[in-house]
């Protein structure tokens, strides 16, 4: 046995193309937990999931390329991930878990921090060291990727990596949909690692699944959120009352979400000496106490019920609630002291509001009623979106007040804790949704003010209709414009107007800096004449995840905003890659130049058409014109890349550098706070024209090209590559 060949560890040697498809099984159940775990634990990273993903594809894309001739470094996966999975697990013990956002360019419930000083830099630090802490565990645990595709022939190796990821998207699909917690993501993510690698190491393994099980603390989880609830604790003014049902507070993702109240006229009347409850009673009260009619009403965001109870008890007839978290609605059943979802008048509806809105167009209501929506989570990773974005644009609160029968009442409830600037950007909203100026009544609970639009609707008739004075500030009627008013191209409704983000600034290129070296330090430090740095790829990737992006948010508005829709998207892409490679298996093309013309269009038509077109089709045709028309571009990328992959000389360096394109695109993911959604579209055409003009250079220099790649072989040791 040679000295090189004892270097070999006892995993690689026994592996097989089965083995690969487990570990790209492993690796992507990983990303979706830590990516759904680090949002529960550190608070700031629910906000900012799409930093994990690109740490995930920084480490990928690297320990790809390094698993070709680094196949001990596979071992560190399960210290690492153990050393990440302590600083998850103790985050709230360390001061990682209320870790302020260091940016005030974005309005953060409770999150933000001071300008300058120590709290920047700490959080800059933190945001920095668990991103890389991150991209490590991706780094180890892509090794065996890179190992095996050197090592079998590319089209094959590529189609198990793609298989074994749809397999992992599947398998956190059904996690999410039976609600699991996290010691079985982290299970499903690491137990595959640990069959591979079957040494003493995987203890770190164990142990960092342990770990996740400790960190749930009796907490619920749902598809979006970690929730968790404790009884008795109302508002700190509110103590619980005797011979009445306990009140809760409900938290999400370790932030305040809601308090389940008891707000009925006995709780009331039995708490007079205590002058909190009339008022909170008041603000629930409102928009039904001022609607002409309570015949029917709709809630969205409705929660656990206090909007759904305050429709109950001014006599409303049917009440049809609408909230995007089943736990949430599950919770409400069970816990909510007024008990409004058994009563027989309401109808719940688990399902995205503008979803619900656009499937639901005949539907009309005396009060459309937008709860204290304001969502803790985002509803992709690969967005910088929150949930409830797309329902504060004009066009989502155009889609309610369609809903709005004649003679009704339209009321938007929000907590603008976050300044004078969040109300007049929602009243600009507003204005021009429904074409009249809102009532504005500034109830003060929860930093809340309620936005009321109806036929004849003044202040004067509005305090007319109310039980307990509540202020309308005279002075929010001379609502002066907004910097920018929210739009289903740019969503933006936290993004302060005239902010710099110098943080984002900062973190973004501190990563690329960072993660430059990395490359460096792995292909080469001249990466323009690396032999091994696949640049076309590495734009091919860039491309890509700003063409999958813009698949998640138009898709989102196609159906809903759901974890449902999230999945189906992801799991279209790997089908839709999967098709492509089997074409190419079956016929390859040595000239690929042509493809990019049928993938130009097809990214021209998604520009040009969008959501806003298709969402006046009927539900059935805009489905099957919206799966193809983002189908298309997926399917000849997906040819392109595949050729790419079959023509490369080093397969692993290729698909990292494909890989590591992605983190790129990520980062260029940003650029839509300021140039809006669709622009990103034409931003992933010029990274293809990029790929395509790379692609014709290297053709005219292919057999310097092959000189080169004959130069360097495998190690002897190695079997060969095919």
């Amino acid at each position: 046995m040679t000295g090189a060949q004892t270097q070999i560890p006892d995993w690689a040697r026994r592996m097989s193309p089965a083995t690969l498809g487990l570990a790209t099984f492993a690796i992507l159940a990983l990303e979706l937990a830590l990516i759904r775990w680090t949002g529960a634990q550190v608070r700031i990273f629910a906000y900012f999931a799409n930093l994990v993903l690109i740490a995930v594809f920084l480490g990928m894309g690297l320990g790809v390329a390094l698993g070709r001739k680094h196949p001990a470094l596979f071992k560190w996966t399960f210290p690492t991930l153990f050393a990440l999975a302590a600083l998850l697990a103790f985050s709230d013990r360390i001061g990682l878990m209320d870790l302020g956002f260091p940016d005030p360019s974005i309005s953060l419930w409770g999150a933000d921090i001071s300008r300058g000083g120590v709290g920047f830099l700490f959080a800059v630090g933190v945001v920095l060291g668990l991103f890389w802490l991150i991209a490590a565990v991706f780094l180890f645990a892509a090794i065996p990727v890179g190992w095996w595709f050197e090592r079998m022939p590319p089209l094959r190796a590529y189609a198990v990596d793609l298989l074994g990821s749809l397999l992992g998207v599947l398998a956190m699909t059904a996690i999410a949909a039976l609600h699991l917690p996290p010691l079985v993501w982290l299970a499903v993510g690491v137990l595959p690692l640990m069959l591979i690698h079957r040494g003493w190491w995987i203890g770190f393994g164990a142990a960092a699944i342990a770990l996740a099980g400790w960190s749930q603390q009796g907490a619920r989880f749902s598809p979006y959120n970690r929730i968790d609830v404790v009884a008795d604790v109302g508002l700190p003014e509110l103590p619980p009352q005797a011979g009445m049902p306990p009140e809760y507070r409900l938290s999400v993702n370790r932030d305040f979400h809601q308090y389940l109240l008891n707000l009925s006229d006995r709780a009331v009347a039995a708490g007079r000496e205590n002058s909190v409850r009339p008022p909170v009673q008041a603000a629930y009260n409102l928009p039904f106490r001022v609607a002409d009619r309570s015949a029917r009403a709709l809630a969205i965001g409705a929660g656990a019920g206090n909007d759904v109870a305050a429709a109950l008890r001014l006599g409303f007839k049917h009440v049809t609630c609408v909230e995007i978290d089943p736990v949430i609605l599950r919770l409400g059943r069970q816990l909510h002291p007024e008990q409004p979802y058994a009563d027989p008048r309401v109808r719940l509806i688990n399902n995205d509001a503008r979803a619900y809105f656009e499937q639901n167009t005949a539907d009309q209501y005396d009060v459309v009623c937008y709860g204290l929506v304001d969502s803790h989570a985002m509803f992709s990773a690969m967005s910088t979106l929150r949930l409830d974005n797309y329902l504060y644009t004009v066009e989502g609160i155009r889609s309610g007040w369609r809903h709005v029968a004649p003679g009704g009442l339209l009321s938007v409830s929000f907590s603008v804790a976050a300044g004078r600037w969040m109300v007049e950007r929602l009243n600009n909203v507003i204005t021009e949704a429904t074409g009249r100026a809102p009532v504005i009544v500034a109830h003060g609970y929860n930093h809340g003010v309620t936005f009321l639009v109806g036929e004849n609707l003044t202040p004067a008739k509005v305090q007319s209709r109310m039980a307990f004075p509540i202020e309308i500030p005279v002075g929010m009627l001379d609502i002066a414009p907004a910097a920018r008013t929210p739009t289903d191209d740019w969503p933006f409704l936290y993004l302060r107007p005239g902010a710099v983000p110098y943080a984002y600034l900062v973190v973004i290129g501190l990563l690329l800096v960072t993660a430059a070296c990395g490359v460096q330090r792995v292909f080469g430090k001249d990466l323009l004449t690396a032999r091994r740095f696949d640049w076309p790829l590495f734009l091919m990737g860039a491309a890509f995840l700003l063409l999958e992006t813009r698949m998640v948010t138009e898709l989102s508005l196609l159906f809903g905003s759901t974890w449902v829709v999230n999945a189906s998207v992801f799991a279209g892409v790997l089908v839709m890659a999967l098709s492509a490679n089997a074409f190419v298996m079956a016929r390859p093309n040595a000239d690929l130049r042509p493809w990019f013309a049928p993938l130009a269009l097809s990214l021209l038509a998604i520009w040009h058409l969008g959501a806003g077109t298709l969402n006046q089709l009927p539900l059935l045709t805009r489905g099957i014109l919206g799966g193809a028309l983002f189908a298309l571009p997926v399917f000849f990328a997906g040819v392109i890349l595949s050729n790419l992959l079959r023509q490369a000389s080093h397969v692993s360096s290729a698909l990292g550098s494909n890989i590591l394109g992605a983190v790129v695109g990520g980062c260029l993911e940003y650029l839509s706070m300021y140039a809006g959604l669709r622009k990103m579209t034409l931003l992933a055409l010029a990274l293809y024209l990029a790929a395509y003009l790379a692609i014709a250079r290297q053709s005219q220099a292919a057999p310097e090209a092959i000189a080169d790649s004959e130069a360097e072989a495998l190690p002897s040791d190695a079997p060969p590559s095919g």
